[in-house]
């Protein structure tokens, strides 16, 4: 099982939308970066664990944990001309983006912030604390996992 980090602004699309999802589950569309739409299509799994952060407001932080529940399959918003992600070189033949289906385990009882993230030894190489990192689906280890966790036990969760 591999573990990931997904970052959403909330104003778009945030773990309370997800919340009210049916089955609390969503498809994870939009993601147009190769290296992303690269992890998606070759490593992603069903059962893979998905840490949700909330970005681009204040504060930013982790704000729950989901799972993957449906593996890679094409977006199909890059073939939808009405879509925000619409990508007019993607056909059904070549879709090009791919996506998941997530689903909503946990919503933790306060944002896990970055500025709490950032002094966590275990969490030193993680790519979200990486200057200029900007991808929006990110690979975490094992261990960054656990102490995310760590983080999110101690505040009741």
């Amino acid at each position: 099982m591999a573990h990931w980090l997904f970052k959403t602004e909330p104003t778009t699309y945030s773990i309370d939308d997800l919340a009210r999802e049916p089955k609390r589950t969503t498809c994870w569309d939009g993601v147009r970066n190769y290296q992303a739409r690269n992890m998606i299509r070759d490593d992603m799994r069903v059962g893979d664990d998905v840490l949700l952060y909330h970005s681009s407001t204040d504060p930013t932080g982790i704000v729950g944990l989901c799972r993957i529940v449906r593996g890679p399959y094409p977006d199909h918003t890059a073939q939808d001309r009405r879509s925000p992600y619409y990508d007019s070189k993607a056909s059904e033949e070549n879709p090009i983006w791919m996506m998941v289906d997530i689903q909503l385990v946990q919503r933790f009882p306060r944002i896990i912030t970055l500025a709490e993230l950032i002094p966590v030894r275990a969490l030193a190489k993680m790519e979200l604390l990486r200057r200029g990192s900007r991808l929006s689906v990110q690979p975490i280890t094992a261990a960054e996992f656990r102490a995310i966790l760590a983080l999110a036990d101690r505040t009741g969760a």
